[in-house]
Parts: structure tokens; C-alpha cells; sequence
């Protein structure tokens, strides 16, 4: 129960920091929902996958696949939006992974 809480926290921590700049942007609702969404499930994949990397590049890979049906999405109607989704995965993904390996 402790490492589900855990991952939930990460998740709410890592969606409100996402979710931040689009509010200031006013981008449509249902976008930003979409992205708290998002990084609040995605630590909960990042945990039960396993790959052999390095521990620090698990968790920006694993939000780079998880995210790219969005991208994909995105791509179709905002072209601007496509390299900064894909550089607040990496980043965002590779923090969370390191956080869930020291915390976990």
C-alpha cells in the first residue's frame, strides 16, 4: 500500500509540475487534463517494467513510448507543440524514474 501512495504522490507532483505552464498558456481543458492524466499513471508503468538500462534513462524512455499516440495526435493539428512534448517526457520521465529508484 505504502509503494502505491508512493507512486500516486510522484504521479499528482509530476502532473502539477506539467500542468503548470499550460494553465498560464490557458491551453483547452481537456488538454491539460489529459496531461495530469497522464503523468499520474505513468509512474505506475514505470514501476512494473522492466528493461536493462541504466536506471537514470528508464524513466524518460518509458514516458517517450507511453506518449507517443499523443504526439502523434498533437502532431496533426500543432506542429510547435510536438518538440516540447517530447523534451517534457524526457525530462519529466528521467526525474521520475530516479525519484522512484531512490524512493522504491
Amino acid at each position: 500500500m505504502k509503494i502505491m501512495f508512493t507512486l500516486l504522490v510522484i504521479g499528482i507532483l509530476a502532473g502539477t509540475i506539467d500542468i503548470i505552464p499550460m494553465l498560464k498558456m490557458k491551453i483547452d481543458r481537456y488538454s491539460t487534463i489529459s496531461a495530469f492524466a497522464f503523468h499520474l499513471i505513468a509512474p505506475f508503468i514505470l514501476f512494473a517494467v522492466t528493461i536493462p538500462v541504466p536506471v537514470w534513462s528508464k524513466g524518460g524512455i518509458i514516458y517517450i513510448l507511453l506518449a507517443i499516440p499523443t504526439i502523434i495526435l498533437v502532431a496533426k493539428s500543432d506542429k510547435k507543440s510536438v518538440p516540447i512534448m517530447i523534451a517534457s517526457s524526457l525530462v519529466i520521465g528521467t526525474v521520475v524514474g530516479l525519484v522512484q529508484s531512490a524512493l522504491l
